[in-house]
């Protein structure tokens, strides 16, 4: 609980924690926010069962959009706030809407076509087998991994991205993309390889994080978001960006992922460096100076309006969860960050009040400018990321 008090602490002698009387008060106390959390998740879970489908964000209009049927990368998110919401307060409601959501797209398991079978089901089946230790979930995440681990060509060193022969990536000329957003699906295939005993899993996942930390970084630990290779050599064709600001820029949710993922690869591996490079990706995004005071950052470090631009509070969840566990073993070098931006998430301008951002937690997320999608608008991931952060404060050692 050690961070957890310091941050409380903290948020104490700032007087942020004000009289119950303030109508503006900012609830930065973790319970509150806990509190709060499962109030206006409450009210979006209703939405979710009138509408029987998963919601994912708001359209242009502010009208409710919805996952896709088909497949949706973001769907395994909804259900893994469930499950995370069941584990800060022991509320069997919580498990049951978890359970009723993910059950919609379990078939999905099988899909071999997307390179996001980590991000739906360790978030959702993942975190189901951890809190209850229902075997059939296990089952679920093996045969995801086994799907996932089909994209994996042994000559690249990776799992593939995106497919390219049909859709917007046909247009960009690419052969093998692999995106820094990859490195968050590999949490399953070092999870399945424990359950199984199985390294396969594991040495893909190997591959594809040395892989990554070879050709993704640049030298000042900024991160490309696609690298395009050649499938029959494994060179790199192409360094590029699809939603960033340039190839050259650095887009704030791709810095993110990258931190989130070899924090995740030292976990499994303890690697040092794996560890040294989630510290080094830390020290860019932490130290950054076009970043504002409140460490929520702009949709791309380099885009051409600052201060004008949207921030992307999505790309600051997942800074911040990922920091609670770097912390652990770094010597609890990042608790003052940790709280700057716990506290800049808490506050009004970002955690909706009750009743409003059509239920979702917070606000002013950023999808993708350059496909003029989902800009300023709440995501669900960023409500995931954020839940999942005030549970790693909550059950700090």
């Amino acid at each position: 609980m050690k961070i957890y008090k310091i941050i409380l602490s903290a948020l104490l002698t700032s007087g942020l924690i004000l009289s119950c009387n303030t109508a503006k008060k900012i609830t930065s106390s973790i319970s509150q926010q806990i509190s709060l959390s499962e109030k206006q998740f409450s009210l979006l879970v209703k939405d979710a069962n009138q509408a029987h489908k998963i919601p994912r964000t708001l359209d242009a209009n502010g009208e409710m959009h919805f996952t896709h049927d088909r497949f949706d990368w973001t769907e395994g998110f909804f259900p893994g706030s469930c499950w995370y919401l069941y584990a800060l307060t022991k509320d069997e409601k919580w498990k049951k809407e978890a359970i009723k959501f993910q059950k919609t797209f379990e078939s999905h398991k099988d899909l071999t076509t997307n390179h996001d079978l980590g991000f739906v089901f360790n978030c959702s089946y993942g975190n189901g087998f951890r809190f209850t230790q229902n075997k059939a979930y296990k089952q679920v995440m093996i045969d995801a991994a086994k799907a996932l681990s089909t994209r994996f060509n042994p000559t690249v060193g990776c799992i593939k991205s995106w497919d390219v022969q049909s859709g917007w990536q046909a247009t960009r000329g690419w052969e093998y993309p692999v995106i820094i957003d990859n490195m968050m699906n590999l949490e399953l295939l070092f999870e399945v390889s424990l359950l199984t005993g199985d390294d396969t899993f594991k040495n893909i996942a190997i591959s594809h994080a040395d892989t990554t930390l070879k050709n993704h970084y640049r030298e000042d630990d900024s991160s490309y978001h696609v690298i395009d290779y050649d499938p029959e050599t494994g060179n790199v064709r192409n360094k590029h960006t699809a939603q960033g600001f340039t190839h050259e820029s650095s887009w704030a949710r791709g810095q993110a992922w990258g931190l989130y993922g070899y924090t995740i690869c030292y976990r499994y591996t303890r690697n040092p460096v794996y560890l040294e490079q989630a510290q080094k990706i830390a020290t860019y995004i932490l130290n950054y100076k076009g970043t504002p005071d409140d460490g929520i950052p702009y949709w791309d470090y380099n885009a051409p309006n600052i201060p004008k631009e949207p921030r992307d509070v999505s790309a600051a969840a997942v800074t911040v969860s990922a920091l609670i566990e770097l912390d652990k073993y770094s010597n609890n070098s990042y608790q003052t960050n940790i709280y700057k931006i716990m506290n800049a998430l808490a506050s009004d301008e970002y955690f909706a009040k009750t009743g409003k951002n059509k239920h979702f937690l917070l606000k002013h997320s950023t999808g993708s400018i350059p496909h003029n999608n989902e800009i300023d608008v709440p995501l669900n991931y960023a409500d995931y990321y954020y839940l999942e952060a005030l549970y790693r404060l909550q059950n700090s050692k």
